[in-house]
C-alpha cells in the first residue's frame, strides 16, 4: 500500500475526525462519496470526497507534487467533474506529507487566461503536533508533523500508540510506523516501537522489578523473551488458532533468538502444521528467517 492510499484509507475510516480537522470547526454528519466520477471514467486513487451538511469535501494526499497532469489542472478537474455530479460547493484541499526540494513553488491556484481555480494546501511538516497526538485516528500522521527534535516527537508518538486500548494498538501502531517510514530510519522506528510496547507490558515491569534484585541486565533479557512469548502467542491464536498445550509447553522453550526467528515466519503460517514443520527445522538445526 502506497504512503497516499494509506492516508485516503485512514480518511475513509474516520471521514468525521478529518473534515474536523483540515475545515478547523467540528463536523458531525459527513458521507464518503465514491471516487469514480462522471463523464469520462477517471478514478481519483489518493483522494477521499467527504459530503457535508450542504458541501462537498475533496481531500487529496500526496507525497510528492510532481504529477500527470499537473496538481492544479487535476485540481480543477476534480472540482466540475464533482460540482456537475452533485451541484454543492466544493472545498478542495491537497494535503502534502512532506516538503518538496528547496526551492519549489507550492502551487495553490490554477490560472489561464480568465480562468482561475483555487484550492487550498496543508503542509503537513508546517502543522502543531498536538492534534495529531490526542487523536487515535490522526495519530498516524503525528510523525510527519512540526518538531525541532523528531525522535522527540516519535518518542512521543509511541507513547501514545501504547496508550490505546489494545483492540485499537496494533492498527493504529502499523499505520503509524507505515508512514514514519517516510521521515524516519526503519530501524530507529523499530527500536522505538519495540522498547515503548515492550515498556508497557505488565509482565514485563514485574519482571524487571526482580531484575533490579538479581541484576538488571538478567532481568531486561528475561523482560524481553516473556513479552516476545505473549506476542508470538496472540499472533499464532490469530492465525492458526488455539495450540495445544505440548506446543504452548515447547514456546516457552524457545530463546529469545528462536522468538524472533518465528516472529517473522509465522507471517506465512496457514495453519498449525506450518508450526510443526517449523519447530522441526530447529530439531534437525535449520535456522528459519
Amino acid at each position: 500500500m502506497s504512503f497516499d492510499n494509506l492516508c485516503k484509507l485512514l480518511s475513509e475510516k474516520h471521514p468525521a475526525t478529518f473534515a474536523s480537522w483540515v475545515l478547523g470547526t467540528p463536523q458531525t454528519s459527513v458521507k464518503v462519496l465514491k471516487t469514480e466520477l462522471s463523464i469520462e471514467p477517471i478514478r481519483a486513487d489518493y483522494v477521499t470526497f467527504l459530503q457535508l451538511q450542504g458541501r462537498i469535501l475533496h481531500l487529496e494526499f500526496q507525497t510528492k507534487l510532481e504529477s500527470t497532469p499537473p496538481l492544479p489542472l487535476r485540481m480543477l478537474d476534480y472540482w466540475v467533474r464533482l460540482y456537475r455530479l452533485y451541484r454543492l460547493p466544493i472545498t478542495q484541499v491537497v494535503v502534502l506529507l512532506l516538503p518538496p526540494a528547496p526551492g519549489t513553488v507550492i502551487e495553490t491556484v490554477f490560472c489561464v487566461e480568465t480562468t482561475r481555480h483555487e484550492y487550498r494546501v496543508i503542509r503537513l511538516w508546517e502543522e502543531n503536533p498536538e492534534p495529531f497526538l490526542n487523536d487515535p485516528a490522526l495519530l498516524p500522521l503525528a510523525p510527519l508533523a512540526a518538531t525541532t527534535q523528531p525522535q522527540a516527537l516519535l518518542q512521543q508518538v509511541v507513547g501514545k500508540v501504547n496508550q490505546l486500548e489494545p483492540r485499537q494498538r496494533p492498527e493504529i501502531s502499523a499505520y503509524t510506523q507505515i508512514l514514519a517510514g517516510l521521515k524516519y530510519n526503519q530501524e530507529l522506528i523499530r527500536q522505538l516501537f519495540r522498547e515503548g510496547m515492550m515498556r508497557e507490558s505488565v509482565i514485563y515491569q514485574e519482571i524487571l522489578a526482580e531484575g533490579e534484585q538479581r541484576g538488571e541486565q538478567r532481568g531486561r533479557e528475561e523482560g524481553r523473551k516473556a513479552e516476545g512469548q505473549l506476542l508470538i502467542l496472540r499472533q499464532l491464536t490469530r492465525r492458526v488458532g488455539e495450540l495445544p498445550q505440548e506446543m504452548l509447553d515447547r514456546i516457552e522453550t524457545l530463546s529469545l533468538e528462536q522468538l524472533e526467528n518465528l516472529g517473522e515466519a509465522l507471517l506465512d503460517f496457514q495453519a498449525i502444521a506450518d508450526l510443526e514443520t517449523w519447530f522441526g527445522t530447529l530439531d534437525v538445526g535449520v535456522k528459519i528467517t
